[in-house]
């Protein structure tokens, strides 16, 4: 049995014009000291899959239908109570925006050393100041400013603070909502490989969701590529990286620069999402696509599986016999982005 299983999940949130329908459909398996990654553009669900993951959905936001079950356990149908129970000591969650997500009011030492005594009523406050003595040396912060307020931190030091915090159980699931957002490369590297480390020692594992597929790539096992709330391609992170099937994969694969290819051209996908209050019927991903028919505005794809990856695209199987090279060319989107703007299809 899988650590993590998210099955049709349906996250909505309540607008002024009704549901927007955030995660819609999303599955997928996580096993026990793998790393998964989630990517997507801003807004494309991963944060709220996060979220209701580990029950901390805004008051608007509620989960319609689908499951998530977690070692044995379906989380939708835990009480309040059950639900606080699980984080920090089996689910923990470092956040993106670390200045709201720690209390202003408090040292970082009292917030640590509170969520250690409430999970673990037996522990003493001397085994709870060691706890965040190692957690800071771990995450390369200095033990003695443990008892500065997170105003008196920098934004990389917080966003460390956060990680030492949602270390310092051990638990059996991280949720990493751009967990180096506010560090710089040099310390990105470092902590990167001291989450690893410790992930190996107590064998949990991590949902990293991130804009830089570059964490991606050092720190994940899977890469999981959401669009418009719903799964566009799933699968390892060689075969995602290297030769994806999903028109948008392979749009955002070629948005980033690579470093062994210098004189390749870099591709825009033009356009925008679209709204989820009332999402087209066919594939989300198809006004912007360059090789969209009526087929794909028409009808929603189903998963295609091919080479270890599950892909929603009518045309996976043709990918390799004649439109990779066809969607690896910029000229092909920089071509939809002019018709675009000149009100084509």
């Amino acid at each position: 049995m899988s650590l993590l299983e998210v099955n049709d999940l349906e996250v909505y949130y309540e607008t002024e014009d009704g549901p927007a329908q955030a995660v819609d459909g999303v599955s997928f398996e996580l096993e026990e000291g793998e790393n998964l990654g989630i990517v997507g553009e801003s807004g494309c669900g991963k944060t709220t899959l996060a979220k209701a993951i580990i029950g901390i959905l805004p008051d608007a936001g509620y989960i319609n239908d689908g499951s998530i079950g977690f070692k044995g356990d379906d989380l939708t149908e835990l009480s309040g109570p059950e639900r606080r129970r699980l984080k920090w000591e089996e689910i923990s969650m470092i956040a993106q925006s670390a200045m709201n997500s720690l209390d202003p009011v408090y040292t970082i030492r009292e917030q640590i050393v509170e969520a250690v005594e409430t999970h673990r009523p037996g522990t003493g406050r001397i085994e709870s100041d060691q706890m965040v003595t190692e957690m800071f040396e771990l995450v390369g912060l200095d033990p003695d400013r443990a008892d500065d307020y997170p105003h008196q931190f920098s934004g990389g030091m917080r966003q460390r603070a956060m990680i030492a915090m949602a270390l310092v159980l051990e638990p059996s699931l991280m949720l990493a909502d751009e967990p180096t957002t506010a560090l710089d490369v040099i310390m990105q590297d470092q902590i990167l490989k001291r989450i690893n480390s410790i992930q190996e020692e107590i064998n949990s594992s991590m949902l990293v969701i991130t804009h830089d597929v570059s964490v991606v790539a050092e720190t994940c096992d899977r890469v999981l590529v959401m669009y418009a709330g719903k799964v566009a391609e799933e699968g390892p992170v060689e075969e995602i990286f290297n030769q994806p099937y999903h028109p948008y994969t392979i749009g955002l694969k070629r948005a980033f620069p690579n470093i062994r290819m210098t004189d390749q051209d870099l591709l825009s996908i033009s356009g925008y999402p679209p709204e989820l209050v009332d999402p087209p019927q066919g594939c989300r991903f198809a006004e912007r696509c360059p090789m969209a028919t009526e087929r794909c505005r028409e009808e929603e794809p189903e998963a295609h599986y091919v080479n270890g990856l599950r892909s929603y695209c009518h045309y996976t199987d043709d990918i390799d016999t004649e439109l990779r090279p066809y969607a690896d060319d910029a000229r092909t989107w920089n071509q939809t982005a002019a018709a675009q703007n000149m009100g084509g299809d």
